[in-house]
């Protein structure tokens, strides 16, 4: 199974929604493929032109190591060395925080990852999950 543009947008669109219900600041959003490669990325009104980097350095880690950001962010505090050498590996690109959320098929294997950053990282997640369940996909945070 691969994530089509239509489900990217889908994605975006609902985690966009869900932040301003939520009234957080304003998020960028990025979907990736299995390989790693974008799919789709919107940045709103008033975020940081650097938001991508960071919503693609939480997605990016999440489907090159199969593990969502929150798994991550864990393993970082528990092994800094492990990370430390991860982003060496993968040039400096992997951002190891919640809002990095696997996506994977009802078989349990990895079909990409969403990427979601402007406000806390505990609220990117939230939001992306709103997001990828609109689409129909399995997230995992």
């Amino acid at each position: 199974m691969s994530i089509s543009l239509r489900k990217a947008r889908t994605i975006i669109r609902k985690t966009l929604e869900k932040g301003h219900e939520m009234e957080l600041k304003p998020l960028s959003v990025v979907v990736l493929d299995a390989g790693g490669h974008v799919i789709a990325f919107e940045r709103e009104d008033g975020a940081a032109p650097g938001r991508f980097g960071i919503a693609q350095g939480k997605a990016y880690g999440s489907v090159m190591l199969g593990m969502a950001g929150t798994a991550q962010m864990q393993r970082a505090e528990a092994q800094a060395y492990f990370m430390a050498s991860v982003n060496g590996v993968y040039g400096g690109q992997v951002v190891p925080v919640p809002g990095g959320v696997l996506l994977r098929d009802r078989k349990g294997a990895v079909i990409g990852a969403v990427g979601v950053t402007g406000d806390t990282s505990d609220n990117d997640a939230l939001a992306a999950m709103v997001g990828i369940e609109a689409a129909g996909l399995i997230g995992e945070i």
